[in-house]
C-alpha cells in the first residue's frame, strides 16, 4: 500500500435537522448534518408524518377516492 494516501478517520458527530438528535459515528469528516435520522424516520419509528405545503397530499387522496369509487 502507498503511504499517506488515505484520509484521516475521526469520530464524527451526526446532527439531525428534523428532530435534533445527535450521535457519533466513524467518518472522514468531524461533523455530519442529516435531514432525517433513525430516531425520526418513518421506516424505523412506524409513524408516518406527512409534511405538505402545497396541498399535494389532499389532491392525491381525492384522486384515489375517485378511482376507487369507479
Amino acid at each position: 500500500m502507498k503511504p499517506n494516501i488515505h484520509p484521516k478517520y475521526h469520530q464524527a458527530t451526526v446532527v439531525c435537522a428534523s428532530c435534533g438528535n445527535t450521535f457519533t459515528v466513524g467518518s472522514t469528516r468531524t461533523e455530519l448534518r442529516v435531514d432525517v435520522c433513525s430516531a425520526c424516520h418513518p421506516f424505523f419509528t412506524g409513524k408516518q408524518t406527512i409534511i405538505d405545503t402545497a396541498g399535494q397530499v389532499e389532491r392525491f387522496q381525492k384522486r384515489l377516492e375517485r378511482s376507487i369509487r369507479g
